[in-house]
């Protein structure tokens, strides 16, 4: 069982960095924090690496640390007795000073009185002397290789020392929202964040989900074999979604503090479009729906993806931190609010508010739009195959389109109320398309839940 909540954290708590970015890496002890939770996978030293400032064996090898703490208090021989003492004592008039944590030759005592034990001990502190040796060099070459770019295996961190703020704070971060109350990503849900997390493999895939809270238990080996899937990719990470926390420092707070959720007629996408426009813009990055297959880095910063000519998305779209876009879009939000009316905060918002500062003209073969710094990306780019056509992604298709011009795909699940699914064995475009950008994701939740029914069917008969 997973049990999910904040972190008691120590103050003497390491700097790591990803990819050459600072951040705090937290780390919780077992009597601070009882029961405490534990995620899946620990990511790679090619993601989370200590900074050039940290000694190698003290992130490494946390217990060494406290094993040099106790070894301040040195064995010293005394006729026919051992005992305890502390190393305060003088030689020739001078303190010997001890620095906990720093690798010193601590065996030359200068306490040490003669006793027929003494070449036993000696060998026995000389032993300890060479492995800290050693840990010392290998902090050194550890040091070099983070310079020269070699690498050098390194002792992995676990995923939940990090909170979603630091994660955030990294920046370019690919963010996916789930609203609905639901722990188990669907097998669309998953195909989209793996996805993103094989064509941006140098970038955090961030999935918020509202049903995920501080006291959710997790069982990831049984019930909820998605979210067991997507923890275990080294780049991804899943934090519950708080809402008003999201929504501080933005125009957004006043109008959550006032809206009644239960009397919204369309709460589950409203407030998806309000968290992402405040995440965008707080820290910048990338927002993806989750039924948007990645195919292909996206080479834009701020941007926005054409439904059609002259009408916006807000399925897809990127900016860096506080753009003055996404502020204004937050501020329209409140000032046009209308949650009776699908889409008015949403796609609606992002097309008003451009034709507010740009002249939409229709596009031309696979050309994109550029206005005041924004690119206006052309449908093919997401929409190769419109939404009147969303069910051509569950046909079997005679020749499969090579989507050459596409950054991602938008599956159109909106449209999809008769839920169809990806089957295994089908042909069918999606099927092919779950293949090839989401392997992990077919075969485990795809071709092996078909085994199952199929092994089930069998016990029953």
């Amino acid at each position: 069982m997973v049990q999910v909540h904040p972190y008691k954290v120590c103050s003497d708590a390491p700097i790591y960095s990803i990819q050459g970015r600072e951040l705090q890496a937290h780390v919780s002890h077992a009597a601070e924090n009882p029961g405490g939770s534990r995620w899946p996978q620990a990511i790679s030293g090619t993601e989370i690496q200590p900074t050039a400032a940290s000694v190698f064996f003290c992130a490494s090898v946390s217990c060494l640390q406290k094993s040099l703490c106790m070894l301040q208090r040195v064995w010293v021989s005394s006729p026919g007795s051992w005992a305890l003492r502390e190393p305060d004592c003088h030689h020739s008039g001078k303190q010997t000073s001890w620095k906990c944590g720093f690798v010193r030759t601590i065996i030359q005592h200068p306490c040490l009185r003669h006793d027929p034990k003494g070449p036993g001990k000696a060998r026995m502190l000389k032993k300890i002397q060479i492995c800290l040796c050693f840990f010392f060099v290998s902090g050194i070459l550890y040091e070099i290789s983070l310079l020269s770019g070699c690498f050098f295996s390194y002792m992995p961190m676990s995923k939940h020392f990090l909170t979603s703020e630091q994660v955030l704070n990294l920046g370019k971060s690919i963010i996916f929202l789930e609203t609905t109350e639901r722990l188990e990503p669907p097998p669309l849900v998953s195909c989209s964040v793996e996805s993103a997390a094989r064509i941006y493999q140098d970038r955090p895939i961030i999935l918020f989900m509202k049903g995920l809270t501080n006291d959710t238990a997790l069982d990831l080996n049984s019930s909820y074999a998605a979210f067991s899937l997507l923890s275990s990719m080294k780049n991804v990470f899943i934090f519950p979604l708080q809402m008003e926390t999201v929504f501080q420092e933005t125009p957004l707070l006043q109008w959550y503090n006032q809206v009644i959720p239960e009397q919204e007629k369309n709460w589950v996408h409203v407030s998806s479009d309000a968290s992402r426009l405040a995440l965008i813009w707080k820290y910048g990055g990338i927002y993806m729906d989750t039924d948007v297959i990645s195919i292909r880095p996206i080479p834009e910063e701020s941007f926005l993806a054409a439904q059609k000519s002259r009408f916006s998305s807000n399925g897809i779209f990127g900016f860096p931190p506080h753009h003055k876009f996404i502020w204004d879009c937050m501020e329209n939000f409140v000032l046009k609010y209308n949650g009776n009316i699908w889409g008015n905060q949403g796609p609606f918002l992002m097309t008003r508010m451009l034709k507010a500062i740009c002249n939409l003209t229709d596009f031309k073969g696979t050309e994109d739009h550029s206005c005041q710094n924004i690119s206006f990306l052309n449908p093919q780019r997401f929409y190769p195959i419109p939404y009147p056509a969303w069910g051509r992604y569950y046909e079997v298709w005679d020749k499969s389109p090579n989507f050459n011009h596409s950054y991602a795909l938008h599956l159109w699940n909106f449209m999809n109320h008769n839920r169809k699914a990806v089957v295994a064995g089908s042909n069918t475009l999606a099927e092919k398309l779950y293949k090839a950008y989401c392997p992990t994701t077919y075969e485990d939740l795809i071709q092996n839940a078909k085994l199952r029914d199929f092994t089930h069917s069998e016990d029953a008969a």
